[in-house]
């Protein structure tokens, strides 16, 4: 059909307010975001028209100009921040907001949110005070570190440190560590964007302690290691550890500096997660040492330096620090969490990533049988138990596939269309497609949750 006639044809900005399905919304919307949303509308399709997209006047007809605004809406409503399900089986998923937080470091945001708070008062001394005091006294606590700093993630821990200690000076680094986080965070980029000189040494798989000992000359500022915990280098493979590099570092009076990564607390091994290095065993070879918050630790986003006295003063002194502080909710979640570390065996049941990394296989039977018995008799729906495997996460344990028991739904409704009413129901719904399979990794769905899947199902209209 001729463009022109498609043009004529599109109804005007009044023609759709003043209808009545559209007028409607305005209680729901508001008139102006209401007639911003119109003016979208028609715009859209303006350009669909000329793209030829839009072929058939009955395609720019008030009613289909109508269910355009309400996939606007649906839109709109699924792009706002808000909780969501999450189905994948992965613990620590970087989309969907790594870690849960335990209910006391929910408990704790909500208290420091709604008063006033002694962040930086000293009620001891009557006087201004350093908002890194207590949460520096907990960490030493828990880690053996002199002391502490919070910042914002451990990107901007690196980049502190980097920028405190290693400015215009060389930072020995083996090749093998020479680590891409996510969204493009290169080691070797931060290290040169913070000042520093990288100086590479070894191979990829190979790296001996002689190398970082050749490597030492008068511009040295010292030694960075980074744990690679979203990769592992298996085989004809070698690296010396924190232990024989401080007794290098020591030699020639040079600071040890670790990225440690995702900051475990707690050896986790007896649960057939590998051995990774923790904290405290870290801590007693390097000077600082810095790890994230919302990983394996099981907090909230935040980066944390701990180590050295000496070297945390001056991270204090440095100017970047302001920029990159955490605020007074941060610093409530935190403190909580870390204060379940206290007793061992209570992290493991109320940190949420601790208690998905850790549950038996019996228990997530049982949990897949019950959400199970829910849909078959609660929904139109069917589905069956499978058994599979899942991931951590986060750049955590990168080798290891954890066991678990996936919900299989059954439906006439096309696997693309299905997931993505899933995802704008009510209770946005992130599952696993598989093989043409919708799948609900019982890992990462909490027992509260059982019953928004299940509206999330009933409000399904094929």
């Amino acid at each position: 059909m001729d463009q022109k006639k498609l043009f004529r044809s599109l109804p005007s900005v009044n023609d759709l307010l003043n209808s009545d399905k559209i007028t409607n919304l305005e209680d729901t919307v508001g008139s102006n975001e209401l007639k911003n949303l119109v003016q979208e509308v028609i715009e859209d399709a303006r350009k669909s028209i000329l793209s030829g997209d839009i072929t058939d006047p009955g395609e720019v007809s008030i009613e289909c100009m109508y269910q355009d605004l309400l996939s606007k809406l649906d839109d709109d409503r699924v792009l706002e921040l808000q909780p969501v399900i999450n189905a994948t089986g992965v613990i620590l998923h970087t989309n969907l907001g790594r870690a849960k937080l335990a209910e006391s470091a929910r408990k704790a945001i909500d208290s420091i949110a709604s008063n006033a708070t002694n962040l930086e008062y000293d009620i001891t001394i009557g006087e201004r005070g350093d908002r890194y005091k207590a949460i520096g006294k907990l960490v030493s606590e828990l880690t053996g570190a002199d002391d502490a700093i919070v910042v914002n993630n451990n990107a901007a821990a690196v980049m502190l440190v980097l920028s405190t200690f290693f400015s215009n000076k060389e930072i020995i680094t083996s090749r093998g560590q020479l680590v891409e986080i996510g969204g493009s965070f290169r080691v070797p980029d931060i290290i040169t964007s913070t000042g520093g000189i990288l100086r590479e040494v070894g191979t990829t798989n190979k790296t001996h302690l002689r190398d970082y000992e050749n490597a030492i000359n008068e511009n040295t500022g010292g030694f960075l290691i980074v744990h690679t915990s979203n990769y592992k280098v298996i085989g004809f493979t070698e690296t010396p550890d924190s232990r024989d590099l401080k007794k290098l570092a020591d030699k020639y009076n040079l600071p040890l500096m670790n990225d440690l990564g995702s900051g475990l607390m707690l050896d986790l091994s007896e649960y057939g997660l590998g051995k990774e290095p923790t904290i405290r065993q870290e801590l007693q070879n390097c000077d600082l040492v810095m790890f994230s918050g919302d990983k394996l630790l099981g907090g909230p986003q935040a980066g944390v330096i701990a180590g050295k006295q000496e070297y945390i003063d001056k991270l204090k002194h440095n100017q970047l620090l302001r920029a990159l502080r955490v605020d007074k909710m941060t610093l409530a979640a935190l403190t909580a969490t870390l204060k379940i570390y206290r007793d061992p065996k209570k992290a493991m049941t109320e940190i949420p990533v601790l208690n998905a990394l850790t549950v038996t296989e019996d228990k997530l039977k049982e949990r897949a049988e019950n959400l199970l018995s829910l849909i078959k008799d609660k929904t139109k729906f069917n589905a069956e138990i499978v058994a599979g495997h899942t991931v951590v996460g986060g750049g955590s344990f990168p080798d290891v596939q954890l066991p678990t028991y996936l919900i299989s739904l059954e439906s006439d409704i096309p696997v693309v269309k299905l997931d993505k009413l899933l995802k704008y129901a009510k209770y946005p719904l992130i599952s696993r497609v598989h093989d043409e399979s919708i799948l609900f990794d019982i890992r990462t769905i909490d027992d509260p949750e059982f019953d928004k899947i299940i509206t999330d199902l009933n409000g399904i209209k094929a």
